[in-house]
């Protein structure tokens, strides 16, 4: 089989780029200027915007006339509209599954379960991120959830809403102060016996609760210093740079 040089270039810095916000390391707001970026991840500029397009579709970057690429800043006002759309979209993607979901896909759901149990949530490294294993765990025990669902077009708009979350699921941890409270791994084995129970209306009552939680946790933290509305990315960045210290 022949490999696609350029698409293996184009998915290393399409992975090293979503790591580096994820994590913080490119904050949210940041200028994404391309002779610096080509440099840093030696690569050319037709492999970085391909990467940034990727990075676009999934809301971690966005792009606007003569101004280029940045990366998203996090408002207190896309997070609730965000929130209140997954709860919406998410629960109806469940609903479906629960109704057309065989035994194959509740097996798919126990080993994504079983995975993602296994893993450490907070990274070895720095206790006030997330494991990246976690994440991607975490990201495939919810997609087997709306696995079930047959109307490919729902599920889409679910992994969307997912994938745009991913930045402010990143920083609930490190921005929230009571997250210590929460015990997400109950919350999953909840969701999961819910499903395999085929309750349906406990089952979403669970993962909108979920979801609320981490946007909830968010919230707190940034209201505790400033009730108005206003960026999350400066609180962002002063962790960022609270852990570098």
């Amino acid at each position: 089989m022949t490999v696609n040089p350029t698409r293996t270039k184009a998915d290393r810095v399409y992975d090293d780029m979503r790591a580096d916000i994820l994590s913080g390391r490119l904050p949210p707001g940041t200028r994404l200027r391309y002779a610096e970026l080509c440099e840093h991840y030696s690569s050319s500029t037709g492999v970085l915007r391909e990467a940034m397009l990727r990075l676009s579709e999934q809301g971690l970057v966005k792009g606007e006339p003569q101004q280029g690429f940045q990366v998203v800043e996090l408002s207190i006002d896309d997070l609730q509209d965000l929130t209140a759309a997954r709860e919406v979209i998410e629960g109806l993607a469940l609903r479906h599954a629960m109704t057309e979901g065989d035994v194959e896909w509740e097996s798919r759901i126990i080993a994504a379960h079983h995975r993602l149990s296994r893993s450490s949530m907070q990274d070895p490294t720095d206790s006030l991120r997330l494991s990246d294993q976690w994440a991607v765990e975490h990201a495939e025990f919810h997609r087997a959830l709306l696995d079930g669902c047959r109307n490919r077009r729902l599920k889409e708009f679910a992994s969307s809403l997912r994938d745009a979350a991913e930045l402010y699921r990143r920083w609930s941890l490190p921005l929230g102060r009571n997250s210590g409270e929460r015990d997400v791994s109950v919350e999953h084995d909840a969701l999961l016996a819910a499903v395999l129970d085929r309750d349906t209306e406990l089952a979403v009552e669970l993962l909108t609760t979920h979801i609320r939680r981490t946007s909830n946790l968010l919230l707190e933290g940034i209201l505790a210093d400033s009730p108005t509305t206003a960026t999350l990315a400066l609180a962002a960045s002063s962790q960022t740079g609270a852990a570098e210290e």
